[in-house]
């Protein structure tokens, strides 16, 4: 990384640690969760944050000794605030809420909500210098530059989570930045890696949910069937690492062992492996620069006996070209691809768009979006919301051609 780009902090903060977990009932939230219940003297809980399961969010905020939770939807304030009762814990609900806990004191924040809903409480947390522990991928796609330069500028550390992004950050230790040639995130491939195009065409949402190694939640499970996820894998470590595209490749392999690899220019390759568990990664960020013990399978190479690679098909797997496209083509163009995609997976999971409709309208919204020719990188939190919520509005006008030519 460049100058520019946040700090690493030196040495381990003093016990407890102070945490807000953003996201908390998610499949990230939860495996984080269950880091802390292991070693509870360590951490201190500042604040929870959920979409709108109160009772779950409750259960939790009381379990960890939260100050703090909030849902998004304030339909749910009600439910959480009566499963709050008597416990002294605050509670908020909205928007403006996930905001305020991201801002409340502490040193380190999961930010593990969905969706471009996570920029204002992430980049919130980034601006009062947190160490932002990063899994959520759409806050660097949707305003990547923007982020970066902003947690630069408050001298945040953020930590990538993504298994892959954070092996990318681990191998980037075996050498100079100016030496890197290129980086290589893995893909598993997802549950249709070996299907024809036409048993594609026909698959459903029970199997695309059906993961053959990670188990994560609908959207992400979705974008990995497609391979949309590793579109916008690329697109953030663009901007985690300060890469040009054309250092930036992807290669399928089927056992997710190897979760990236950094090639320099000397020929080294130096890779990192490990048993397809996020409390690795999320270990990782939470104790950095230390290490610490997870339950997590411990790697035994012999028993696997073969790992294999392949390169991506863009005829069966379109997204990852279309992602490619909008990283190439910067600007607004990978804000759009984000905004599009999570309409077209919703419309998926909703049967009003078959399997294979998720690319065709994501190219199709961001090939509209480009010759209204106003496609300038957004430069304000506020620009970059306006581009969205337009994107989905472009999406949802032609989702019906769409739907029909994919059926």
């Amino acid at each position: 990384m460049t100058q520019t780009r946040p700090r690493t902090k030196i040495g381990l903060a003093a016990a407890p640690r102070t945490i807000t977990l953003l996201g908390a009932t998610g499949s990230i939230g939860s495996s984080t969760a269950d880091l802390l219940r292991r070693d509870p003297g360590r951490y201190r809980v500042e604040a929870v944050t959920a979409h709108r399961n109160g009772a779950a969010l409750a259960r939790l905020a009381r379990e960890l000794g939260a100050r703090f939770a909030a849902v998004a939807d304030p339909e749910s304030y009600a439910e959480l605030k009566a499963e709050l009762s008597g416990s002294r814990i605050e509670a908020g609900a909205g928007p403006e809420a996930l905001v305020e806990a991201a801002q409340r004191p502490a040193e380190w924040v999961m930010a593990a909500i969905t969706g471009a809903a996570s920029l204002k409480p992430t980049l919130a947390a980034a601006e009062r210098g947190a160490t932002v522990a990063l899994a959520n991928k759409e806050c660097l796609v949707c305003a990547g530059a923007l982020f970066m330069r902003r947690a630069a500028a408050a001298g945040a550390t953020v930590l990538p989570v993504d298994s892959e992004h954070n092996a990318i950050f681990q191998a980037l230790s075996a050498g100079r930045r100016e030496d890197v040639r290129r980086i290589v995130l893995t893909a598993s491939g997802g549950p249709f890696r070996t299907l024809s195009l036409d048993a594609i065409r026909k698959v459903t949402l029970e199997q695309a949910l059906k993961h053959p190694i990670w188990s994560m939640g609908p959207k992400i499970t979705i974008d990995s069937a497609t391979l949309m996820n590793k579109g916008l894998e690329l697109i953030e470590a663009r901007h985690l690492f300060d890469l040009a595209p054309e250092e930036l490749d992807v290669v399928v392999h089927a056992q997710s062992v190897i979760h990236g690899l950094v090639e320099f220019r000397d020929g080294s390759v130096i890779a990192q492996l490990g048993s397809p568990d996020m409390r690795i990664p999320i270990a990782h960020c939470l104790a950095h620069p230390a290490r610490m013990p997870t339950p997590a399978q411990r790697l035994d190479l012999a028993r696997i006996a073969t790992l294999t690679f392949e390169e991506p098909d863009p005829v069966r797997f379109p997204a990852l070209r279309i992602a490619r496209h909008a990283l190439a083509a910067g600007g607004a163009a990978p804000t759009v691809l984000n905004a599009a995609n999570e309409v077209a997976v919703a419309e998926f999971v909703g049967g009003r768009l078959g399997f294979t409709g998720i690319a065709a309208l994501v190219e199709a919204t961001l090939d509209a979006a480009e010759r209204s020719g106003s496609m300038a990188e957004p430069q304000s939190v506020e620009q970059a919301v306006t581009i969205d919520h337009n994107s989905r509005r472009l999406a949802a006008q032609l989702l019906p051609e769409i739907a029909a030519m994919a059926s």
